[in-house]
């Protein structure tokens, strides 16, 4: 618990980022506790998950994981939430990004996991039972990482980029109008411990215009 820091068609993002506006760690509360957090002078926040966190549920590996360390506040209908991190971990399923949850059994984790010896973008959506897409991103490591989750009517719009890069669309899932949701910074590694995330930055905002760039 604890200040956060802040493309696809330039007048769709316009809106969107000239009413980002920082969210302080503080406003968070925390959906399992890491074993360590920090906040820096910067104002970073540096997060150290349990050895062999995840989140998880079910499909092909047969195991329910659900015990990441997340820093969750509401996302209400019509909002949108950014999270910023550094890409400097490299370890086999090490991950960080945004989770969005409404229980334990319907969530989406969207972010870069390292993933046969790269880091990777992309998402896991889950409504009982999890499924997962990746994009290889090697050029990203070493940059500083946004995830951005947009909740408008049905449909939760999942965008990345690295740095000041054009924004590339991750992923879009269905998420109930009517569903109460949290989200918020999230890491896990499951396949070893002492994995630190640096979180430079957690903005929110009104959801984006439209899903496709206006022309």
């Amino acid at each position: 618990m604890m200040p956060g820091g802040g493309g696809y068609g330039a007048d769709m993002t316009q809106h969107a980022e000239e009413a980002l506006r920082d969210v302080d760690w503080d406003t968070g509360e925390w959906l399992h506790a890491p074993v360590r957090v920090t906040r820096t002078d910067e104002g970073d926040l540096l997060v150290e998950p349990g050895a062999e966190t995840d989140f998880w549920r079910h499909t092909s590996y047969g195991f329910v994981h659900d015990d990441g360390p997340a820093l969750l506040a509401a996302l209400p209908a019509g909002a949108a939430v950014e999270v910023s991190f550094r890409l400097d971990y490299a370890a086999q399923f090490d991950q960080a990004g945004v989770l969005v949850r409404v229980d334990e059994r319907n969530w989406v984790k969207a972010g870069v996991e390292v993933s046969d010896g790269q880091p990777q973008v992309g998402a896991v959506v889950t409504r009982e039972v999890s499924d997962w897409s990746v994009a290889p991103v090697p050029e990203w490591a070493g940059r500083e990482v946004t995830v951005r989750a947009s909740r408008d009517g049905d449909a939760l719009t999942v965008r990345a980029r690295v740095d000041d890069e054009p924004w590339r669309l991750v992923r879009l899932a269905p998420l109930a109008p009517e569903a109460a949701a949290l989200a918020g910074p999230y890491c896990c590694s499951p396949t070893r411990g002492g994995l630190t995330v640096r979180f430079t930055g957690w903005r929110r905002g009104p959801a984006d215009r439209a899903l496709h760039p206006e022309h």
